[in-house]
């Protein structure tokens, strides 16, 4: 796989630092995929195949071939068609980032969702969906979430506005097992959860939600910010927009309750739960 998409770039008549600029990756990122000590993403797979001109079918057996290879999560293989086209490609980047950094503004993001959450905000936006799409879409939220199991997990900063705490979806009980679930998640070492309070006011990310990926060194032009709306997502891939939203969250993290703080609100909002 690696040797045809070396002949793809040579058939063009392009050198590896050409390839490099033109698909916005440093050489040493290209000669690592080159020489095979770098696995090949669904993403590079495709810059190289736009950039050398690679039919679709090529592209496609190619992805193919990534897909079955057995550094390839199988869950992304056999929901691929439950995906929208918009979305597609989110999971599989989320798999290859090392760090995750999302602000949420009203719900809790689908990396952190218990299936009864996911069901109810599945319910909201797709009245007319049928069980077995419903199920399916649920389950690829629970696939997702093998990436936090991972022997090495990405660190994953979370900043929820209080709102998505405190808004009942699905119900008290649905509501008081997802406070719970992000509580426990919280005491991972690899996840940081922070509640960004109504008492603090005004705050730089209040236009909409966003999750920052970083990639791995070599592979840190690749950083980038997905948001989404209800016509799909939305890429920022610009270094000097990149680095805006990373001081956005900063300065969203640098306004919100602690750890520890945060972990105290999501105890005393269980036990307000189970009182009434």
């Amino acid at each position: 796989m690696v040797k045809e998409l070396i002949a793809a770039r040579q058939s063009v008549g392009m050198n590896a630092s050409r390839l490099a600029a033109e698909i916005d990756l440093k050489p040493s990122a290209v000669s690592k995929i080159e020489k095979g000590t770098q696995g090949l993403t669904v993403r590079n797979i495709k810059a190289y195949a736009r950039v050398t001109g690679l039919s679709k079918t090529k592209t496609d057996e190619l992805l193919l071939l990534a897909a079955n290879d057995d550094t390839y999560d199988d869950w992304l293989v056999e929901f691929r068609a439950d995906m929208p086209d918009w979305f597609a490609l989110y999971p599989e980047l989320e798999q290859d980032a090392v760090q995750i950094w999302t602000y949420s503004s009203e719900l809790v993001e689908g990396l952190f969702q218990t299936p009864d959450y996911a069901e109810a905000i599945v319910r909201a936006g797709l009245p007319d969906i049928s069980s077995e799409e419903l199920e399916r879409s649920v389950q690829l939220r629970t696939r997702r979430q093998l990436l936090l199991g991972k022997a090495h997990p990405p660190t994953l900063r979370l900043v929820l506005n209080e709102a998505v705490v405190r808004r009942q979806v699905g119900g008290e009980a649905v509501m008081a097992e997802q406070i719970r679930h992000l509580l426990e998640l919280s005491e991972r070492e690899h996840i940081s959860i922070q509640v960004l309070p109504f008492s603090a006011g005004a705050h730089p990310g209040m236009k909409t939600g966003f999750t920052l990926l970083r990639f791995p060194e070599g592979f840190d032009d690749m950083d980038c910010v997905y948001l989404e709306n209800n016509n799909g997502g939305v890429w920022q891939e610009v270094l000097e927009h990149v680095a805006e939203y990373s001081a956005t969250f900063e300065r969203q993290r640098s306004m919100a309750l602690s750890p520890q703080e945060t972990s105290a609100l999501l105890a005393s909002l269980i036990q307000n739960l189970r009182e009434r």
